[in-house]
């Protein structure tokens, strides 16, 4: 965006990832710092396990599910040491899957293992109002517009007291309605501190709040645990931070969520997502997708949970700034019973629109002893 405001709001910005193979092109979006994920695309070898994410990626051939997951494993070994691997391959991971289907004239659910995609039940992510009445307002826009479920998160939830929260949260269920889906994401403003997030408890009980999200970092498993022990019947939910399967696996396993949250586009794409949501069906907890960005970032996100009818939350960004909005030519709306679904379209379904993404666009030139390492192609 033109300016960028100093919130929680992921749609300020984008880095699109253009993929092409034997005449065929993939889209992906990675969600990360554009200029930080492009450095780590393009940086010089600093040792065996600090390459750049291309020097794994470039010249490779891609034909079939296992060669993405082998590119996959190569960057991961080749840049082990390169900690914004994962986000970068994220965007990379998705366009090879977009690649793919559109090669074979399929959606990427299928390319999965997926024999039909279900209608997910899209809940309106915005942020927390400066005031209980902005946040009353937008949850009554939330219902206006015909959504069941809705989530408020981040803003000074959490930095102003005990009694402005609970006023925070009793705004958003009078504004949502008493059969709406509420949901708290506390954008973890707690750290690991479990007596602070506890005194929130029962306004989340009085409220029928379906989960708090994230009152802790991520990596806080006993936090996590201990907290979830005391919130009955209010579910935690985490995972958005992410950024490989194990870390995924370790939330499940030791924190006590009932809800994994995972971000396609930070945890190597599509490929480790869907191995999150089928670890996450065998052990009993609800997946959901994580996503704030555009809506090509939306339908990749859906893709690893497609399949799965019982897990039918799905974050919808309700109030995304222009730029996520415009750089795509279709957009994922709900449908006259409120849900949406995945594209019955070929790879991830979306196009971006590159005459409308150009107004954005953000000239960079990386340059290491003279020589051009990265420059902004043309689109």
């Amino acid at each position: 965006m033109p300016e960028v405001l100093d919130v929680g709001d992921g749609s300020q910005d984008a880095l699109l990832v253009r993929l092409g193979a034997g005449g065929y092109v993939g889209w992906g979006e990675c969600e990360a710092s554009p200029l930080v994920s492009i450095a780590s695309l393009v940086c010089p070898m600093s040792h065996s396990a600090c390459k750049s994410v291309q020097a794994s990626v470039l010249g490779q051939t891609l034909e079939s599910v296992d060669d993405i997951i082998r590119i996959g494993n190569r960057v991961r070994e080749n840049s082990l040491d390169l900690l914004q691997a994962d986000h970068t391959l994220s965007g990379i991971d998705m366009a090879m899957w977009d690649l793919l289907g559109r090669r074979y004239d399929v959606p990427v659910y299928e390319l999965l293992g997926y024999r039909r995609a279900y209608p997910k039940t899209p809940y309106a992510s915005v942020l927390f109002g400066d005031t209980p009445q902005e946040t009353l307002e937008k949850a009554r826009e939330m219902r206006r517009l015909g959504y069941r479920a809705g989530k408020f998160g981040w803003g000074n939830f959490g930095k102003a007291g005990v009694q402005a929260d609970v006023e925070q949260v009793e705004a958003a269920r009078e504004g949502l309605g008493e059969d709406g889906v509420l949901l708290i994401d506390a954008g973890t403003v707690w750290v690991d501190d479990i007596e602070r997030a506890s005194q929130r408890l029962q306004v989340l009980r009085d409220c029928r709040v379906t989960w708090l999200e994230e009152p802790f970092v991520s990596g806080a498993l006993d936090a996590y645990c201990q907290l979830a022990a005391l919130a009955h019947p209010v579910k935690l939910a985490g995972g958005e931070g992410s950024h490989n399967y194990y870390l995924a696996q370790h939330m499940i396993d030791h924190a006590g969520i009932g809800f994994i949250q995972i971000d396609a586009g930070r945890i190597g794409g599509i490929s480790i997502a869907k191995q999150v949501a089928d670890y996450a069906q065998a052990k009993g907890i609800t997946y959901v997708n994580h996503t704030f960005t555009s809506h090509l970032a939306l339908s990749a996100s859906l893709q690893p949970y497609a399949g799965i009818e019982h897990d039918s939350l799905c974050e919808y960004p309700m109030n995304p700034k222009p730029l996520a909005m415009e750089m795509t030519l279709e957009h994922l709306l709900p449908d006259k019973s409120g849900h949406i679904c995945v594209p019955e379209a070929p790879g991830i379904g979306i196009t971006p629109n590159l005459e409308a993404i150009g107004v954005y666009l953000v000239e960079v030139e990386i340059r290491v002893k003279g020589k051009i390492l990265y420059q902004t192609p043309t689109i």
